[in-house]
């Protein structure tokens, strides 16, 4: 496994492989977990040479402090990649990726940024649009791999490659999840034992959810869904939302030929945990 801190590096060692041999590339903000490594797997099933980026972007934090506090375990992170064997592992800094302009660009992903996530995080997508863009314009991957936790985060990066006419594959992996069904996740190991007791009841409520679908309607779902919350001594509902799983629109009616998904977000404290389940 080799490790690269800049740009020149990276290149040149990606430049030097022979031209037949397919680049798969894994983007992650560190603090690896199993939902991470099988993301790896799924590149190394795929793909010649594996890229993996761990990269803390700036520009994607609505909140300082959400931004402070993203754990960092690059030596972690290390040791669990070479166990792997993954091939190239690309650790930058901010001034590497962004130099002295630590800004986004501004997107129009055709409303997919402006829901959910988009609507309670100021410019998330716009950050996370500019440092993929970057990241892809490096690597110039084959195939790129995303979880399907952060599914709305995953339409938008397909909408990317489209409007910028990228060519590689987007592979979306689904969610790992640990063995009470909480979706894995960076952040929960920020989480007390109290609240990480209390979290999977997050998962809990979209199977009952996906239970009700197509018996209920969304608004009756809805109401279920935050009545449940309120009740729950410990976590606090952000949004819960039934949406088209291509359009991220909140459903209207149930059309036979269209997929549904129920996204939900959560404060367990101050921690913001976030999962969907596909309603078909």
């Amino acid at each position: 496994m080799r490790v690269f801190t800049t740009i020149k590096s990276l290149q040149k060692a990606l430049h030097d492989l022979p031209n037949e041999e397919l680049i798969g590339f894994v983007p992650t903000m560190g603090a690896l977990h199993q939902g991470h490594l099988s993301l790896v797997n799924s590149a190394k099933s795929k793909a010649d040479v594996v890229v993996v980026s761990i990269f803390v972007n700036p520009t994607q934090f609505d909140k300082e402090a959400d931004l402070v506090n993203y754990p960092s375990t690059l030596k972690a992170d290390l040791a669990l990649l070479k166990k792997l064997d993954c091939d190239f592992v690309f650790t930058p800094s901010v001034v590497e990726m962004y130099g002295e302009n630590t800004k986004s660009i501004s997107y129009d992903f055709d409303g997919l940024e402006s829901v959910m996530e988009g609507a309670h995080r100021t410019g998330h997508f716009d950050g996370v649009g500019t440092i993929v863009k970057h990241l892809f314009e490096i690597v110039k991957p084959d195939y790129a791999f995303f979880g399907e936790k952060d599914f709305q985060q995953l339409q938008v990066i397909r909408k990317l490659v489209d409007i910028e006419n990228l060519k590689l594959k987007i592979i979306g992996i689904p969610i790992h999840r640990e063995e009470d069904g909480l979706a894995m996740s960076s952040r929960n190991t920020r989480l007390t034992k109290e609240y990480r007791k209390a979290a999977p009841f997050i998962y809990k409520t979209l199977l009952a959810a996906k239970r009700k679908f197509g018996t209920k309607n969304a608004q009756e779902i809805s109401e279920w869904v935050t009545v449940s919350f309120k009740k729950h001594p410990l976590l606090a509902l952000e949004y819960f939302t039934i949406a088209d799983e291509e359009t991220l629109l909140p459903i209207q009616n149930i059309e036979p030929t269209q997929k549904y998904r129920a996204f939900i977000a959560v404060f367990a404290g101050d921690i913001r945990l976030i999962d969907n389940i596909a309603l078909y």
